[in-house]
């Protein structure tokens, strides 16, 4: 493996969302480490013939990012309402139909604002009160856990 294709190999991993690569080809091994000092790790060992690749120093690795162990929880402002159950969380009733609730809705006590499947059974998640849809959080069709913030809602 040349220089050149270390460093594209680096920049790949670097925007990756892996935190390690470890690469083995017949006389090389290359291991690549993202951690919490916002250093890349980079480490070649060559069985037989050093590699004739110059001295990786940080100045020459690409920035990185700090990665976080967590996600951390999105500041919401505002009353939420949350997913009672783990499952799939869709916006409208099927592909080709408009979803249930827009950002900017009125909507009333019991209206229906999305579905969230859970173990093939589709469960219609209600408006708690009156209010106004300031934001919706979940994406259609995308996984929610129990208790995660669906609808940002201003009471009315």
């Amino acid at each position: 493996m040349n220089f050149k294709e270390i460093k594209e190999l680096i920049e790949i991993f670097d925007a990756s969302n892996l935190n390690r690569l470890s690469i083995s080809q017949e006389n090389s091994k290359i291991k690549l480490e993202k951690g919490q000092s916002c250093a890349t790790s980079v480490v070649v060992e060559s069985q037989n013939a050093p590699l004739s690749v110059p001295t990786l120093t940080p100045q020459s690795l690409p920035q990185i990012a700090p990665v976080a162990s967590a996600p951390a929880a999105p500041q919401l402002s505002g009353e939420t309402i949350n997913s009672p159950m783990v499952g799939t969380f869709y916006r409208c009733p099927s592909p080709d139909t408009p979803a249930y609730v827009n950002v900017g809705d009125k909507v009333k006590k019991g209206q229906t604002l999305g579905i969230i499947e859970a173990m093939k059974i589709m469960n219609e998640i209600e408006a708690e009160f009156d209010c106004v849809i300031k934001e919706i959080i979940p994406n259609d069709a995308q996984p929610v856990e129990y208790n995660s913030p669906l609808f940002v809602v201003e009471k009315i």
